[in-house]
């Protein structure tokens, strides 16, 4: 005798609006590292995803469409001394950046 499974009831968790585009990402990581032209770059080009304005919290990364190419060294270092300090030492908006990249990206969704 077999015992059929019963159906998951739905919790009341709405889905995530967040944006996830795997195309997108390695898009990204196709480019350089945004401080290439600034000095020494070391390593494969990673995808950082940008936490800003309230896009992303504890144990929730940020939407596909906030990321930029950063060399896993600088990726390191922003990492190591806060994204904040990282952004004024090189004066970069990743924000900015972030969305400049999703605009022209050829994976991002049409309206």
């Amino acid at each position: 005798m077999l015992i059929s499974r019963r159906k998951r009831q739905p919790m009341g968790v709405r889905e995530s609006d967040r944006v996830r585009s795997p195309g997108h990402l390695k898009w990204v990581r196709g480019h350089d590292c945004i401080l290439s032209k600034r000095g020494e770059c070391g390593g494969k080009i990673e995808s950082h995803h940008v936490s800003q304005d309230g896009n992303a919290g504890m144990g929730v990364k940020a939407p596909d469409d906030c990321v930029v190419p950063l060399c896993s060294a600088h990726h390191a270092e922003g990492h190591n001394i806060g994204w904040i300090t990282f952004a004024a030492r090189y004066g970069v908006d990743l924000l900015a950046i972030a969305a400049m990249l999703w605009r022209i990206s050829p994976h991002r969704k049409k309206d």
